[in-house]
């Protein structure tokens, strides 16, 4: 198995302290997904605060499904003795490069904490109209085209608590893999299991011609809208220029060797890995 990935950032004084992050997210498995989750609640409402695990947010139900991984980046930021908001999205920046095909973002630490809980019912649900879902990432400042593109997490996601009797079914065929199966199969019906939201989004008028296009295999034009918005989802509510980037950190071609070796290991399929990977 892979070694358990732990890395150590020492940043100057202006950056307050050393920052840390140990991350089990082997395989892309539940830890992993629910790391890449975490920043979505944490940032929708208040900002990149950390205040998902600062208070009782991660308890609430539209926070279902986050408190263990909650749990442990908590344990993490007191033991380690760093910003709860950086752990958040420094452990999701990690989970995003072990899960094999998936896109480089950017690591930045910096963020303030807040201690103080986010309002409730302000993180948009799978069963909102998607006007509401669209108008919540809008006065974030993110596009509809924007949104389509973060939609692509959803391709390392299993369901639970959005129908339980169907609980631990995946949103597409491939759930330890960040690819575009997740687009093709929930517009056409195929995924083993999809969210309204996902449903509705593949098919409104403001966003169905950017999500057929992710659904027609295009994995440079989602590298590129993803990483874009995610880098630029992950600092909402902070200032950019106080931050410190940390993105050297993390581990590279971790995921493609992982992948390579599922597919048999020889030479020929690191070198159909690695053109998946600059495509």
């Amino acid at each position: 198995m892979y070694e358990v990935y732990t890395a150590v950032v020492t940043v100057s004084a202006k950056g307050a302290g050393s920052y840390y992050s140990s991350a089990a997210f082997s395989g892309c498995g539940r830890d992993a997904h629910g790391a890449i989750r975490a920043p979505f609640h944490d940032c929708i409402n208040n900002g990149c605060d950390g205040s998902l695990i600062l208070t009782d947010e991660c308890s609430r139900s539209e926070n279902a499904g986050l408190l263990d991984i909650c749990g442990k980046l908590l344990g993490w930021t007191k033991k380690y003795n760093t910003s709860a908001a950086d752990m958040i999205q420094f452990a999701a920046a990690t989970a995003i490069s072990e899960c094999p095909l998936g896109p480089r973002v950017k690591a930045l630490v910096g963020r303030k904490d807040n201690s103080e809980a986010a309002p409730a019912g302000q993180v948009p649900g799978s069963r909102d109209p998607i006007s509401s879902i669209l108008a919540a990432f809008a006065a974030k400042g993110f596009s509809a085209d924007d949104v389509v593109a973060l939609m692509g997490t959803h391709s390392v996601a299993v369901q639970v608590f959005d129908d339980p009797e169907q609980a631990g079914k995946s949103l597409d065929s491939t759930p330890s893999v960040y690819d575009l199966k997740f687009y093709q199969e929930t517009l056409d019906g195929t995924a083993p299991y999809s969210l309204q939201s996902d449903k509705g989004l593949a098919n409104n008028t403001e966003t169905q011609k950017r999500w057929k296009e992710f659904a027609d295999g295009d994995t440079s034009a989602w590298n590129t809208a993803f990483t874009d918005a995610w880098n630029r989802f992950a600092v909402v509510g902070n200032d950019v220029g106080s931050l410190q980037d940390c993105s050297s950190i993390i581990p590279s071609g971790a995921s493609e060797r992982r992948l390579a070796r599922r597919l048999g290991g020889s030479a020929a399929a690191r070198a159909f890995v690695r053109r998946l990977y600059d495509s």
